[in-house]
């Protein structure tokens, strides 16, 4: 067969098209696709290559990168929190981080595959069979770390891990506990004395924010009572019977430091239903400063993570792994207030 005789148009060009009308084998063709050329000669590359350009040939993708010794996938696993109730997707902060690894792989010319996945001998499975060059691993525990570090060559790199400082994992993390600092102190110096803490948890990250938030308020000689941190039901149902449960005591407060801020809209969303005016009658900030929080009406006021900073230095840290760089380092990103409608200065008040 002659490369005149094949009907390029008629459909789809195979690997055995090509390699019959060379006049070579299929596996000759498949190793130049793959850049196994070293025991090919520079002449049968140079035919192969030519007729793969002039057929249109489209490879599949999937066994070029199965074939490579680096596949060029990264996979962010997520592990499905009860919390998210089964849509973890959908939730903004998880979908923040995404798009901003996303647009970095792309630029580092990575595939991204992403996949929610809470048995850990699934999560080995999938990698094994994708040949992943790495993952990135959101939402799981130290313990899943470790049983997947026994487990699994392929290097893994741990976004908001909580472990210990012994423990040889790459973790980029940010500073929750000055975040929250942050956040009580700014309430605070706009006269706020009764703030609530909104949270549906008392570990990891929003332990830190509240501890932070504790504190400031404690350096400024102001009391923090148990009953002040409000602890929210995972179910959407159960926690707007709390919301109201919460509407009887507001008025003890002048305001809410919320762990999230998909929480703080939603808690000033219900207030503004019942009447209450934000930021006239009550102040509100929450933490993340996701996309939403500068479109909401007011706009909200929240502590900001730099997502795509965020999404770099995962990438940078999980490269080096790949690259069989054996340093381990936990890396803490600092946050930053953002100042804008729903907190009100009342003085003295």
């Amino acid at each position: 067969m002659s490369k005149q005789e094949i009907n390029y148009n008629e459909r789809r060009v195979t690997i055995k098209d090509i390699a019959e009308s060379l006049g070579v084998s299929t596996a000759t063709v498949s190793n130049v696709i793959h850049g196994k050329t070293k025991k090919i000669s520079a002449k049968t590359v140079e035919k192969v290559q030519e007729l793969l350009e002039v057929s249109g040939y489209i490879p599949n993708m999937a066994a070029v990168l199965l074939a490579q010794n680096s596949s060029k996938i990264i996979c962010v696993m997520l592990s499905d929190d009860q919390k998210y109730n089964g849509q973890m997707l959908k939730d903004p902060f998880v979908s923040d981080i995404l798009n901003s690894l996303s647009k970095c792989l792309n630029q580092k010319g990575y595939f991204m595959m992403v996949k929610e996945e809470s048995r850990l001998d699934q999560i080995v499975q999938y990698a094994s069979m994708w040949n992943m060059a790495g993952l990135i691993l959101i939402g799981y525990c130290n313990q899943d770390y470790q049983s997947l570090r026994a487990k699994m060559r392929i290097p893994f790199l741990v976004i908001d891990g909580y472990v210990n400082e012994a423990e040889k994992y790459s973790n980029v993390g940010i500073d929750n506990e000055g975040g929250g600092y942050q956040a009580g102190n700014y309430l605070v110096h706009k006269g706020h004395r009764k703030i609530m803490f909104l949270s549906d948890n008392d570990t990891c990250g929003d332990h830190e924010r509240y501890m932070g938030f504790k504190r400031a308020l404690l350096d400024n000689q102001i009391i923090v009572m148990p009953e002040d941190f409000k602890l929210l039901p995972f179910d959407e149902k159960e926690r707007f019977a709390y919301y109201k449960h919460l509407l009887k005591e507001i008025k003890k407060y002048t305001a809410a430091f919320c762990a999230s801020d998909v929480y703080a809209i939603e808690w000033m969303n219900y207030l503004l239903d019942q009447g209450v005016k934000i930021p006239e009658d009550f102040s509100i900030i929450g933490f993340d400063d996701i996309q939403l929080a500068q479109y909401v009406r007011p706009k909200l006021t929240t502590i900001k993570q730099d997502m795509n900073k965020r999404a770099e230095k995962a990438i940078e840290l999980l490269e080096a792994l790949i690259a069989g760089d054996e340093a381990i380092a936990n890396v803490v990103l600092p946050t930053s207030l953002v100042t804008r409608e729903s907190v009100k200065d009342i003085g003295d008040k």
